[in-house]
């Protein structure tokens, strides 16, 4: 088992400039849910007066909202000082008067308080775990006319007292449901334990509760990927804490050396061979690589040639302030072709080779491109074949670029999900080396409302765009 001061592989900052943003669309998804409350008939008699009013409907919201952070809590929605606008139908009888119709009211001075508590859930989803939500109506005002416009005067207090009492009522449960259900229900689309493809899944799993200061919000995920076939196998991870001491963009990701180095699990780094066949036929390689590879049998001179590479041991990351490399081991034999005979193994090596990895963002995928930097061969037979092969080093490393290194870029450049929700998306982003780890710094886009994500959502639809 973990302990509780496992570091994070993955480390993601939502800063107020973030929040800023939600503001508008937050307010949006209030009014929406707030527009579907539904109040009971309401029916009663003073003294002669016998009255019932029903179909009551919200048709306009003036809120005057805020959105912010609840430093050790969570998110605080606040409303001050705005108004609601009703319609509903009257039926009253007043002594032999009887009158029905359409009134319209205005709840104002209208003040909600909720507070929205973040949490890890067993599963290590971040999760709205409880809602304390408070709301307050300073007064209710009804537009009575007709005939008997100064009858409902009279007693106007006593119907908008009732319908402020009951309005009231029906604000934080609304707001209850908003949250616990339908915003529960957007960040499920943030992946916890996801497929990368066939043979590795990445876990996003939070370690550990948010943390909320009055200008953050930090979640510290595992940020590791694993085996498919082995989902329970978990790595130690050895690797610096990343630290985020930047605000100023919207939200910052921050991936330590043991995120790229979990990517043990996969053949195209590790474990199976891989094959890069090039048939040209050896006389049209560089003649140094022709003289030295064909000296045991000039005849094969003529066949197309196989690299055959099987890495020996996980590649290892190293991220410095002057940028990300990655490390490779490799067994290397070179073999040729002869048509319809058994590959003739020429030589067999150790290869060593640096890449240089340049990480990008698109959308909520990261990417990773890499570049050989270096490369080294030795003889597993003895120093002095290492000598021999030491011209081979340059023709084989143009091999090697030609063939191998398209190959695994074309697979890393597909990227892996962050843990963000469904249709929001990083932009203008950039990407900083620290020691040990990497920082991008991004704003954030709404490429859908929250609404729409979160019917998707509950129809079973996923972001294809991702």
């Amino acid at each position: 088992a973990f302990s509780q001061t496992e570091p994070p592989g993955c480390k993601i900052r939502i800063t107020d400039r973030g929040l800023e943003m939600l503001k508008a669309e937050t307010k949006r998804f209030v009014e929406e849910e707030l527009s579907n409350i539904t109040m009971p008939e309401m029916r009663g008699e003073e003294g002669r007066f016998q009255y019932t009013i029903k179909d009551v409907k919200i048709t306009e919201l003036n809120l005057t909202s805020d959105l912010r952070f609840q430093p050790d809590v969570g998110l605080l929605f606040e409303v001050q000082n705005s108004s609601i606008t009703l319609n509903f139908q009257r039926r009253i009888l007043y002594w032999l008067f009887y009158d029905e119709g359409a009134i319209n009211a205005s709840a104002e001075g209208v003040d909600i308080f909720t507070v929205l508590h973040l949490s890890k859930d067993k599963e290590g989803r971040l999760k709205i775990s409880n809602v304390s939500c408070n709301a307050s109506i300073a007064k209710m005002r009804a537009r009575f006319s007709g005939t008997l416009g100064r009858v409902y005067d009279f007693i106007g207090a006593f119907l908008t007292t009732g319908m402020r009492f009951v309005l009231n009522k029906q604000i934080c449960p609304a707001l209850n449901h908003a949250a616990l259900v339908l915003v529960n229900q957007l960040l499920e689309t943030i992946p916890v334990r996801a497929e990368v493809d066939s043979y590795v899944g990445i876990d996003y799993s939070l370690l550990n509760d948010p943390v909320v200061t009055e200008t953050s919000l930090d979640m510290d995920f595992r940020g590791m990927f694993y085996d498919l076939k082995n989902e329970n196998e978990t790595l130690v991870n050895y690797a610096v804490n990343p630290i985020v001491r930047e605000y100023d963009r919207m939200i910052y990701l921050a991936l330590s050396e043991f995120f790229f180095d979990s990517v043990r699990h996969h053949p195209i780094h590790f474990k199976a061979k891989l094959r890069c066949r090039n048939r040209i036929a050896m006389s049209q390689q560089p003649s140094i690589l022709c003289v030295c590879l064909s000296k045991q049998n000039p005849a094969l001179i003529e066949h197309p040639l196989s690299l055959e590479l099987e890495v020996t041991s996980p590649p290892r990351s190293t991220i410095k302030t002057s940028g990300a490399s990655v490390a490779v081991n490799c067994n290397l034999k070179v073999l040729v072709l002869p048509p319809g005979k058994p590959a003739v193994q020429l030589s067999s090596m150790t290869m060593v080779g640096k890449f240089n990895a340049k990480v990008s963002m698109k959308g909520k995928r990261l990417a990773i491109h890499l570049d050989l930097r270096r490369f080294k061969i030795f003889s597993n037979q003895s120093a002095l074949e290492s000598l021999a092969l030491i011209p081979l080093q340059g023709p084989l490393k143009t091999m090697l670029q030609i063939s191998v290194v398209p190959l695994i870029n074309n697979y890393t450049k597909r990227g892996v999900q962050i843990p963000l929700p469904d249709g929001i998306d990083f932009i203008e982003e950039v990407v900083e080396y620290h020691n040990g780890y990497i920082i991008v710094g991004a704003n954030l886009h709404f490429r859908t409302g929250l609404r729409e994500i979160i019917e998707r959502k509950l129809s079973g639809e996923t972001d294809n765009s991702i």
